[in-house]
């Protein structure tokens, strides 16, 4: 069975973006290394390709090669326009929103639109079979967790304090243990952090 991972980027006062929804620096570790990220990135040196250093590169390469299916609510999917049908990581997306996929917007993508949290992580888990259910953090992620769907958190600690934003599990998430990490990377400017949730 597929492994449902709650992850984003995260700044130290535990913000994924600021109250308008820009990550800010948050990102500036995905742009400050050698190695590039995407096979589209490696023809792109300038600014908008992903590169980043070793130690982020080996990690966040196997994190997105492992994962299956991505759930993401209406926010984001909005925000990113769906990454235009191709997800920057698994083949299939799970999108919670009481609106449905907007009229001609990508046929051909593998994405499905559900209105109920448990649902999305029911359908992301058949469609990455034995592989990564990646969960966005907010309010979409922060529900999963609270409904107990939530086998690890994963987090890319960024050394910035925003004071302001999208916090990364939303709202009243209650209170939840995690065990020590089980894997802790220090990057550029980054530090992966993964933790498996108590049960």
């Amino acid at each position: 069975m597929s492994t449902v991972v709650l992850h984003a980027v995260v700044s130290l006062d535990g913000f994924v973006a600021g109250p308008d929804d820009d990550p800010g620096p948050l990102f500036d570790w995905y742009f400050n290394g050698d190695l590039p990220l995407a096979p589209q990135d490696m023809d792109d040196p300038a600014p908008g390709g992903l590169r980043v250093s070793a130690a982020s590169h080996a990690y966040v390469r196997d994190a997105w090669d492992g994962v299956g299916c991505m759930v993401i609510g209406r926010r984001l999917f909005d925000l990113t326009d769906g990454w235009q049908g191709r997800p920057p990581a698994g083949e299939h997306v799970v999108v919670v929103s009481h609106r449905p996929r907007p009229d001609g917007w990508h046929p051909e993508a593998s994405y499905t639109f559900v209105d109920d949290v448990a649902e999305a992580v029911a359908t992301a888990r058949t469609l990455a079979g034995e592989r990564t259910v990646s969960v966005a953090a907010g309010d979409v992620g922060g529900q999963c967790l609270a409904l107990g769907l939530v086998d690890e958190v994963a987090t890319d600690l960024a050394p910035v304090v925003l004071g302001d934003g999208r916090r990364f599990f939303g709202h009243d998430t209650g209170r939840h243990l995690l065990e020590d990490p089980h894997v802790v990377i220090q990057g550029d400017r980054v530090l992966h952090l993964r933790f498996r949730v108590r049960s």
